[in-house]
């Protein structure tokens, strides 16, 4: 029955609603999986056999009491990165600071899971406060790729999309102000959505999404197909009158002749950094399957990446350090390698003084409006997720095209979009030479997440979702 875990989370409900499978029957093969696999990949950070089937026991007695009150995720197993609050479980952020750290409140987006009736199987590792593309710490140690167990699942939602592509997990949460949900789809082979800020709620998030968090951040779906990506979006999106950044939203579903009016620009690179040979392969197979299916789809590469990318570079990596930096004080020998090799980049850079910070507000907004611009004539995007397919552990720079690539500017391709605030989904397009995953991101307008997840929805119907081998061993 290990098809039945790697399946898509429609078709798991499916199975649920015509009862092929009880719940409980469901649980228990995510158990197995569990049992089977995490020990190698090492993906969860508070997971507790009893407790899962205690719930799996409570959520199958609700559905034969009252199966028409029941919400549209009722008995998913789905996980949860460890920097989303959940109530009674571990959310440490990775950090030996934080050991031992259990929310006693859902973050609310935790709490639309539970209204919805899923079934949470635990909460998954990441690197220290978040702050890497590797998934790594001194508390729970090496998150690995199902892929290859030598490489990394990518970070930050490195647990998360791990669990996902393992089978482990149907669906779960993550996190992204710089790539976190989408380089980890790219790196493990599922699908992912960074949503504008705001259509999901993000109170709750450890730490808070406050100041230049509250734009480049946003807690994002990750699942195995694009449809499945869209029913979490759905079940979660919706206005919270108690965050700041939530806004009242209604979600649309555009039809595939209403997306075929939107222009399609695509890019293999920035014009600066290289790419390898099966990354460029991927976007321009994303453009001929748009292509095939009636869109118009044209080379076109904005202008404004670099201004944008410098701006991430301020508002995640220097004014990140600088947040840091009163908690860390004095505790630097208790923190991880990841974290202490960010902290040394940040330093490179130096702190913001008062008149920097305000000028990055203000220019931020200056130059989002200029890629707005832009986006008037092609308002949706075909680029890479990163330079590079998953990285051996450990490893920081690569050469591509003789080139050699150092470990932010290879995986820069994400950042853009963070600033811009706008939605991006990934879905896997290709193999390297490895056979490793390709993603591909398709981005859209800010508020516009429907658009981003309809195009890529078509991309995911051509490609897909394919198991790694050890998933099925």
């Amino acid at each position: 029955m290990i098809s039945v875990v790697l399946s898509s989370a429609l078709k798991q409900l499916a199975m649920l609603r015509s009862g092929d499978l009880s719940i409980v029957e469901l649980a228990e093969l995510h158990l197995q999986q569990i049992a089977r696999l995490d020990e190698k990949i090492g993906a969860f950070v508070d997971f507790d056999h009893e407790r899962v089937r205690a719930q799996a026991i409570l959520l199958e007695r609700e559905w034969i009491s009252n199966r028409d009150s029941t919400g549209p995720l009722h008995g998913l197993p789905v996980s949860i990165k460890s920097s989303i609050a959940t109530a009674g479980y571990r959310c440490e952020i990775g950090s030996t600071l934080l050991r031992g750290q259990t929310p006693v409140e859902d973050a609310e987006v935790v709490s639309r899971l539970r209204r919805a009736g899923a079934l949470i199987l635990g909460t998954t590792n990441c690197p220290e406060f978040l702050m890497a593309y590797e998934t790594e710490n001194l508390l729970h140690g090496r998150t690995s790729n199902p892929w290859d167990l030598a490489r990394t699942p990518g970070g930050s939602s490195g647990g998360e999309s791990a669990a996902i592509a393992s089978g482990m997990s149907a669906a779960g949460l993550g996190s992204d102000s710089g790539g976190s949900v989408r380089l980890p789809a790219h790196f493990t082979g599922i699908c992912s959505l960074k949503p504008t800020p705001g259509r999901i709620p993000g109170r709750g998030h450890l730490p808070p999404c406050y100041g230049p968090f509250n734009v480049l951040g946003s807690i994002g779906p990750m699942a195995r197909t694009i449809d499945d990506v869209w029913l979490i979006f759905e079940t979660l999106s919706g206005r919270d009158v108690s965050d700041p950044v939530s806004y009242p939203s209604k979600n649309q579903r555009p039809t595939e002749n209403e997306l075929r009016r939107r222009k399609i620009g695509y890019f293999e690179d920035d014009g600066l950094v290289p790419v390898t040979e099966e990354t460029r392969i991927a976007i321009r197979d994303a453009a001929h399957v748009l292509k095939e299916a009636g869109f118009l789809v044209e080379p076109f590469r904005p202008k404004s990446l670099e201004a944008l990318r410098h701006l991430w570079w301020k508002g995640f990596v220097q004014c990140g350090a600088m947040l840091y930096e009163p908690m860390i004080r004095g505790k630097h020998s208790e923190l991880s390698p990841i974290f202490q090799e960010f902290m040394e980049i940040a330093g490179q850079s130096g702190e913001l003084d008062a008149l920097e910070i305000l000028h990055l507000w203000t220019d931020m907004d200056v130059e989002r409006g200029r890629m707005l611009e832009e986006m008037q004539q092609y308002s949706v995007l075909l680029c890479p997720v990163a330079s590079i397919p998953a990285f051996r552990h450990g490893a920081r720079s690569w050469e591509v095209d003789g080139i050699k690539l150092s470990y932010l500017d290879a995986v820069r391709h994400t950042q853009w979009w963070n600033v811009l605030g706008a939605p991006a989904a990934v879905i896997p397009m290709g193999r390297s030479s490895d056979g490793l995953p390709i993603g591909v991101q398709v981005v859209a307008r800010p508020h516009e997440d429907e658009i981003a997840l309809g195009v890529a929805a078509i991309l995911d119907r051509e490609c897909g979702f394919v198991p790694p081998p050890i998933a099925l061993s």
